[in-house]
This record gives structure tokens, sequence and C-alpha cells, in this order.
């Protein structure tokens, strides 16, 4: 194959006839090679190299080179304010959970594991007192009463810490899934106290089913993959000169804890959601059976910056 031409109007230009399949590679890295940006140069030549010995590793044909392109536009065609398919999908297939992991301490070396974003999180949920509580609308199901602590690297407690926090229902639904919840039903948005506390009341969640009624559930279903969710609270926590945490703690007793379809479950996730039969209830109103979780996040110093909001 014929290399590097000429140098025309400050550029470099590269002859990229092609003679075999073998040349297609080499001459697609040529011509991204001059990319200004060395970290996109990088993720280009990468992603090329890596995609390009995919296909010819399984031989991919045009119609499955068809049907794969089908499966992107579709994925942006399914994603709206409410729904976002792309993250969906790279939830299916582990990439969200691999990329948490690589960025935060794998799994829980260096700070409490971080979890997925996942696809629900919204920007603006209410500001609620510490022991408030986040059922916005009539949710039945079993009462319960979560206690945090967020401490540094060092286990000291960190105050001032905004903690966001969501849940699906107890029909495992969020409230932007149901119309029957109001606005920003089970979501708030605490500040933990200078023990590093905060606490909430809820209901206890459910699991549930990723949304399969667009191309990540017909994925799921050539697979023979269930759909399900685990039970869990999502937590983000935010304040400058730490670390953005995102995670999620999880039901212990869920029956799809060892086989969650978006592979968000670590160790360290996994929750002491304590049922209550009898003693004293934490409010006056409530009856057993009731449940409480206890749970400490670490967060470690670093640059504070939110993610972009999946939906609105």
């Amino acid at each position: 194959m014929n290399s590097v031409s000429a140098r025309r109007s400050g550029q470099e230009e590269f002859d990229s006839i092609i003679e075999s399949q073998e040349d297609v590679t080499p001459v697609v890295l040529a011509a991204m090679a001059q990319t200004p940006n060395a970290r996109l140069r990088e993720i280009a030549a990468s992603f090329v190299r890596h995609i390009h010995a995919f296909a010819r590793e399984v031989k991919l044909t045009e119609d499955e080179y068809d049907t794969g392109i089908d499966l992107l536009n579709r994925i942006g065609q399914a994603t709206n304010d409410r729904h976002n398919e792309g993250i969906l999908f790279a939830d299916a297939i582990g990439l969200s959970t691999l990329v948490c992991l690589l960025n935060n301490g794998n799994a829980g070396a260096t700070e409490t594991a971080s979890a997925l974003l996942g696809p629900f999180w919204r920007m603006n949920s209410p500001h609620t007192a510490n022991g408030g509580s986040i059922v916005r609308s009539p949710t039945p199901g079993a009462e319960l009463f979560v206690s945090c602590q967020v401490v540094d690297a060092a286990g000291k407690p960190v105050e001032g810490v905004e903690v966001d926090v969501w849940q699906s229902s107890p029909v495992g639904l969020y409230e932007n899934q149901d119309d029957s919840q109001a606005d920003m039903n089970l979501r708030g948005k605490f500040l933990t106290d200078a023990q590093g506390h905060l606490g909430f009341r809820s209901v206890k969640p459910a699991g549930y089913p990723v949304p399969t009624d667009g191309p990540v559930g017909d994925m799921l279903r050539a697979q023979s993959r269930h759909p399900y969710r685990p039970a869990h609270i999502h937590f983000l926590g935010f304040k400058p000169g730490f670390k953005t945490l995102i995670t999620q703690v999880f039901v212990d007793d869920d029956q799809h804890l060892t086989s969650d379809a978006v592979f968000g479950v670590t160790r360290a996730l996994i929750g002491d959601y304590r049922r209550h039969d009898s003693g004293t209830p934490p409010a006056p109103d409530v009856r057993a059976p009731w449940y409480t979780l206890d749970y400490t996040f670490v967060m470690e110093a670093g640059d504070a910056k939110l993610p972009v909001p999946p939906i609105k």
C-alpha cells in the first residue's frame, strides 16, 4: 500500500486507495493520525483497531452489519426526555459498570464502591430535611427508615455533602414512568450534618424489569436473558473538594441479586435491609413489619463534578 503522498495547505494527505481488506485499517488510522487532540487521537485509533479486529474475528456479514447499524439507529430513536436507551444499552452489556469500576477504585479498593448512574436520575429533586419523607404521593408498601453516614478516606465525618436519593416504588416503577405517582415521588436531596449523618423515611423498593419495548429488550430476548434488576436505592453524594460519589445500595434478599440484568451489583453494595416485626416503631403511625437500613459511604478527595442527567 502507498503511504503519505504530499502535504497540502498545512495538512498531510494520505493515499486512501484500497487494494485489499488488509489495507483498510492502516489507511483509516493514517487519516486520523493528524488529529490535534492527543486523547481524541488515542481513543479514535484504538476504537478503529478494535472494531475492525472484531469484524475480522467474527467474519461479519453484510446482513449482520446492517442489523448492527439498525440497532444503533433504533437506540437513538428510542431516546427522549423521559427515557435514555443509549445508557440502558451500555448498562445491559456491562460497559457502564466496567467504566465505573475502572475509574472508582475497582469495587471499593479506595472508597465506597461506586455504581452506574442508571437512566432515571433527575437533576432537581426537592430539598428535604434530615429525617423527612421522600414519599410524596400515596405509595403502599412496607415502611423503610434509612440512616446513613458519609466519611472521608480517614474515617472522619464529612459535613455538608449534598446527597441525592432516588428509588423505584414497590411496584417497580420510577415516578417518571408512572402517571399515578406525584412528580418527584421517592426522590429527595439531603445535606449531611456535622456528624456526616443523613436520614429519611421511604418505602422498601422493589426489583423491576428494565424497559424492554425497544432495541435493548430485543437484545435481551435474543440472548434468553431476563430483564430484572434487584431492588435498590440510588445515592449521589456531592461536595466541592471530594470526588462525586454515585452508587446504589441493594436489597439483600432480592431474588435477582446474583443475576442483575445490567451487572451493577458489587459485594460492597449489598445492604442490610433489616426487617422488624416487633418493638417500638420509629414513628407512631408505623405498623409492623417495617425495615431499617444503616449504611456508611466513603468519599475520597478529588474534583466535584455532577454527571449529565440522562432524563429531564
